[in-house]
């Protein structure tokens, strides 16, 4: 899943501060999921928006809107009706859906109201861990499911850095050490060469 989280306000009203009517358009995939781009949160970015222009004596609408997948050029589609009038697209969707809006609605400039982060699992509720360095050359198999691009700090391929101390990383001891993950699941497939 592709985690990400609401940019600051501050840097989201100075993108749109020169616009006048302004389409928040959320996500309904990995993004609701992590709490960050869904309805619920459009709604709640809309409002603080809100607030915060009229503090400032300005005025600007906001169209609020969610699709099912930003990444997806039917469900984009079915934003043409809603984008007509609108002078920006300010999206809660993750890089990729800042792009393909941007691509498929060119007229109207697209602004990302989310930082992606990573692409991970979840640990607990709202808490997430990176899982996978999209790095195109997947090496799962190699690693016995476990990926050290994203879970190994120095993202090392070649093996454990030496470095950990008590099964934790030596770049932050708050985490565990990813090599030391992935020769624990070897050893529990019976996979780890000595």
């Amino acid at each position: 899943m592709i985690i990400a989280e609401q940019k600051p306000i501050q840097e989201i009203k100075e993108m749109i501060a020169n616009y006048r009517k302004v389409l928040i358009v959320g996500c309904g995939t990995c993004v609701t999921v992590c709490l960050a781009g869904g309805e619920k949160e459009v709604g709640i970015l809309a409002s603080a928006l809100r607030m915060a222009i009229k503090l400032e004596g300005k005025k600007i609408e906001f169209i609020e809107t969610t699709i099912e997948r930003q990444c997806e050029w039917e469900f984009i589609d079915q934003l043409k009706d809603k984008a007509v009038g609108a002078c920006a697209i300010l999206s809660l969707g993750c890089g990729i859906g800042v792009q393909a809006l941007a691509e498929r609605l060119g007229n109207i400039p697209v602004y990302p109201a989310l930082n992606t982060k990573f692409l991970g699992l979840p640990e607990e509720q709202g808490v997430w861990i990176e899982t996978c360095g999209a790095c195109g050359d997947c090496g799962l198999h190699k690693f016995g499911g476990i990926c050290p691009i994203a879970r190994c700090s120095k993202s090392l391929l070649n093996g454990p850095c030496g470095g950990s101390n008590n099964g934790k990383c030596e770049i932050d001891p708050e985490i565990p050490c990813g090599w030391q993950l992935i020769c624990d699941r070897l050893k529990t497939l019976g996979r780890l060469e000595t």
